[in-house]
């Protein structure tokens, strides 16, 4: 027959699952706490660290003068119109579009100071990204048929008619053009291919905005003033860019 327990072999079995309990709990609350931690840990470091990327250029966006990592793209020249010394250590090429007022205000406001602060260093290279006016892009080489390309281009950027179908003729009258040879060229579309080749290559090579240049291969986008390409350029003719 199993005896009962003295008092005070009852209250020191209480005694012990008391601590039994505390202590149980006290691990539990343990094992919680280092779970959380460690899962913390490893689920912290199997996550790629943020990325910041930047904010792509919309059409007439403002850009840094100089990119942080200096890349060279090939950018061909021959075959499009240009003005200068073919040997010019400077080849500044715009893709630009006759719609676009930054790339307006940049001709009128910027492009004769520079050519003057480098006479005979730089040649400049126009090619067409006409989101906005592919019929000024057209008029332009038709009217470089007849020897007038560049005061055409100054005549499309001036915006005195505008851009629509009777302005293009009108510039062409006011130079003087063959109107029977001009008005031809621009109703069978001749250019209409070249000009897409154009804005295809340009696309492809990541212009998404007018105007964006490239000085030796060297990107600067946006209607940057002088001193912008003057930076650029005094580096390169320099040789401080690889």
């Amino acid at each position: 027959m199993e005896s009962k327990p003295s008092p005070q072999e009852k209250s020191y079995e209480n005694y012990l699952t008391f601590k039994r309990s505390y202590f149980y709990g006290f691990m539990v609350i343990m094992a919680f706490g280092l779970g959380i931690l460690l899962g913390y840990v490893v689920w912290g470091n199997s996550n790629p660290p943020a990325r910041t990327v930047a904010a792509e250029p919309t059409e007439d966006a403002q850009a840094p003068a100089v990119p942080q990592q200096v890349k060279r793209y090939e950018i061909p020249s021959e075959g499009f119109q240009s003005v200068g010394p073919k040997e010019a250590p400077i080849v500044l090429v715009e893709f630009s579009d006759f719609g676009c007022s930054f790339c307006a205000k940049w001709h009128n406001e910027t492009y004769a100071t520079l050519m003057a602060a480098y006479p005979g260093q730089i040649r400049f290279v126009y090619r067409n990204v006409p989101f906005r006016a592919f019929d000024a892009a057209e008029a332009s080489l038709c009217a470089a048929e007849q020897n007038s390309y560049w005061q055409y281009h100054d005549k499309l950027f001036s915006y005195e008619h505008g851009l629509d179908q009777a302005a293009l003729l009108q510039y062409a009258e006011d130079l003087e053009l063959n109107l029977e040879a001009f008005t031809a060229c621009l109703e069978e579309n001749r250019y209409q291919d070249v000009i897409q080749e154009d804005m295809d290559f340009a696309t492809n090579l990541g212009v998404n905005s007018t105007p964006t240049f490239f000085v030796n291969g060297l990107p600067l986008i946006g209607a940057q003033p002088l001193s912008a390409f003057k930076q650029v350029i005094d580096k390169e003719l320099a040789g401080e860019y690889d």
